[in-house]
């Protein structure tokens, strides 16, 4: 598939996706949160059959990253179409850009099932139903059939935007932005617990290691690293 390809089937997800219901709560600062989604599309050239997934997406705490790190995002589970998307967002929406939210966006197992009805009747009775039930952390998600997995990241992106405040003040109020050697003091403290960690536990070393070059940072911590391996050997 060429790049044009690509570019025009997440662009054709991200036009076609309406957030129907967002979450009322944003996400957590200092722990993970776990959305419930319903995404409803209707069948590609079929008449009055709509399909609605069920499932949950996983948040990891937001994190204070460095430049380098920003830019090696992942996504657990999902395709390459809402890669494509993804990579797009972090050229226009520079102003999420000082923390990492889903660095491991996992798309955990879901249901789906077919109704002999059209997209919009099922929407509402679905928006409906869900806003019934008052979860905080629901969405319903009006969509395309394919690719799918782009209508989720979509929004996941809107729940960002709205959490991005609470989270700053937070994390602000904890002082984790200070200046800590040219990096953000939550870096440093994320370093620190990952080096204990591994101290403890020599199958997280590898982990350890990642981070350190993820952060940019490897070369300043090697010889901690280094040595920890030395005593792992030992």
């Amino acid at each position: 598939m060429d790049k044009q390809k690509k570019a025009f089937d997440f662009w054709y997800a991200v036009n076609n996706t309406r957030i129907a219901l967002m979450p009322s709560r944003h996400l957590e600062t200092f722990g993970t949160t776990v959305l419930h989604y319903h995404l409803v599309s209707a069948l590609m050239d079929t008449v009055n059959q709509t399909r609605v997934r069920e499932g949950r997406i996983q948040a990891n705490r937001p994190q204070i990253i460095t430049p380098e790190a920003y830019s090696r995002t992942i996504l657990e589970g999902f395709g390459d179409e809402a890669r494509n998307y993804v990579d797009w967002l972090k050229e226009h929406e520079t102003e999420v850009r000082i923390l990492q939210y889903g660095y491991r966006l996992r798309k955990e197992l879901y249901s789906e099932h077919l109704i002999s009805e059209p997209a919009a009747a099922v929407a509402e009775r679905v928006e409906n139903e869900v806003r019934g039930r008052n979860d905080p952390l629901s969405a319903v998600v009006v969509g395309v059939d394919e690719p799918w997995d782009v209508c989720l990241v979509k929004l996941f992106w809107e729940v960002i935007r709205h959490s991005v405040g609470p989270n700053v003040r937070d994390l602000e109020r904890r002082r984790m932005f200070d200046d800590a050697g040219g990096v953000p003091r939550a870096v440093r403290d994320d370093i620190e617990r990952a080096f204990e960690r591994a101290a403890r536990d020599p199958s997280q070393i590898k982990a350890l290691g990642g981070m350190l070059h993820r952060a940019g940072l490897f070369e300043e911590y090697q010889d901690r690293f280094f040595s920890l391996m030395r005593q792992r050997r030992g």
